[in-house]
């Protein structure tokens, strides 16, 4: 018996203290606010008072928040909010406005795969590229005019893009394939050494599946960029079983493919050859470049080297 009175006179004696700290912190008015939008008695809400004050702190900075970059709360961009549901008091984090309308802006990005690429990249847009670099100007015209046809259904041949080191080729078609997104085309941008490390990698391991994957998203991909060519070290199996494979299925299927190289089309033919001497690789190299040719423009693009 002592035990339960003993039991009894605790409780009275928590519920008092909650009490009292609810209505302590009552009497900031950021408070009084908050639990005044919350359809629960003061005697739930009591015992929410330090979560409450949480809330109530991070809902006082969302309302005199310009942005994202002046955002003070500890998780940035979300809000930590109460959440009432079938009678019940729980507490999570919220997207604002300003995080809300940055996720509906890149909600696009779902519909790109990218293997190795930087971020600037995956976010490219059109309406950020650099446009004062005349030697830019008619590839810039072309990719305009793709996005238009390719909306209509008129797909057509992809590019091959060779020029100098920084001058955007990689951005532009990043760009064209960001905005195709937006219209629910799935593709693939893959850094094409990196790729071909990583797929090495898992066939060599017992992941096939992660092998087949990795493969097959670039191979079947509606829309493909494969940037770089040229870049990585060439061996008979990354040519004729790998990059070869892609480009044979992409030709067949009539699957757009786009290429960004440093090399212009005859130094890319010399670097796949591997042995530039021995008659049996040069066939084999010009067997790629064949597919190359079927499946994109060649295109030159000299321009300012944004990355100095």
């Amino acid at each position: 018996m002592e035990n339960i009175n003993k039991t009894i006179k605790n409780n009275k004696d928590l519920s008092y203290k909650l009490k009292i700290s609810y209505e302590e912190a009552k009497k900031d008015n950021k408070f009084k606010e908050l639990v005044s939008k919350i359809n629960l008695s003061d005697d739930e809400l009591m015992k929410y008072t330090s979560s409450i004050e949480d809330s109530a702190k991070e809902y006082e900075n969302c309302k005199t928040c310009k942005g994202l970059l002046a955002c003070k709360n500890n998780m940035h961009g979300y809000c930590y909010l109460p959440v009432l549901k079938d009678g019940k008091l729980s507490f999570s984090y919220v997207a604002c406005r300003y995080k809300n309308k940055v996720l509906q802006d890149n909600k696009y990005q779902k519909n790109v795969i990218s293997f190795d690429v930087p971020k600037e990249i995956k976010e490219a847009k059109i309406k950020d590229i650099y446009t004062d670099d005349k030697n830019r100007q008619s590839v810039i015209k072309w990719i305009l005019n793709y996005i238009k046809e390719y909306k209509k259904g008129n797909y057509g041949k992809g590019l091959y893009l060779h020029g100098n080191f920084g001058c955007g080729k990689t951005y532009l078609i990043a760009a064209m394939i960001n905005e195709l997104a937006k219209n629910g085309v799935k593709s693939v941008i893959v850094y094409w050494p990196e790729y071909l490390r990583t797929l090495k990698d898992s066939f060599q391991s017992s992941a096939n599946d992660e092998f087949k994957n990795k493969f097959n998203e670039v191979k079947y991909s509606k829309l493909l960029l494969i940037d770089d060519l040229g870049a990585e070290g060439v061996t008979s199996w990354s040519r004729d079983e790998v990059l070869g494979t892609i480009l044979q299925y992409r030709m067949q299927e009539g699957l757009p493919t786009f290429i960004t190289s440093n090399l212009n089309i005859k130094e890319l033919e010399d670097h796949l050859s591997i042995t530039t001497n021995n008659k049996s690789e040069k066939v084999k190299a010009g067997r790629i470049i064949e597919r190359i040719k079927q499946l994109t423009i060649d295109t030159e693009m000299i321009g300012e080297n944004n990355r100095k």
